[in-house]
């Protein structure tokens, strides 16, 4: 339905539900198509959720990009959207109930960032994967 974010980068609609799809989306490719371990899916499923939501509710956009990279001991999923605001890193505190997003990302990635693009950013996070 939406094509596969391994290949070619997955247009979504810029709506909640598309947080649901993009999880699904990241299990088939980690686990299915790259036969990665559960805990490494389970990471990735949580950490494209926070980015996918991020896109959502703080770029204005109609649509974002899913994009799902795989290279020797690494892989990368990206987030693209039109907006140039830079995410930010923000303290987190006990008793926070929102703004642990990035900070999910930070601690459960090995590397995180943004790029801009001459028309909006790539949010990205890779992870260490053992290589069969």
């Amino acid at each position: 339905m939406y094509g596969n974010p391994a290949e070619a980068e997955v247009t979504l609609p810029s709506e909640p539900e598309s947080a649901g799809t993009a999880r699904r989306l990241t299990q088939c490719v980690v686990v299915r198509l790259w036969g990665l371990s559960p805990q490494i899916a389970e990471h990735a499923v949580l950490l494209v959720s926070e980015l996918v939501g991020n896109a959502v509710r703080h770029t204005g956009a109609r649509s974002f990009g899913l994009r799902m990279l795989r290279r020797r001991g690494w892989i990368r999923i990206e987030v693209r959207d039109p907006s140039r605001g830079l995410p930010c890193l923000m303290p987190v505190h006990e008793l926070d109930t929102t703004g642990r997003g990035l900070f999910l990302v930070d601690k459960l990635s090995d590397r995180w960032g943004a790029d801009l693009l001459p028309r909006g950013k790539i949010t990205w996070f890779e992870m260490r994967v053992a290589d069969r």
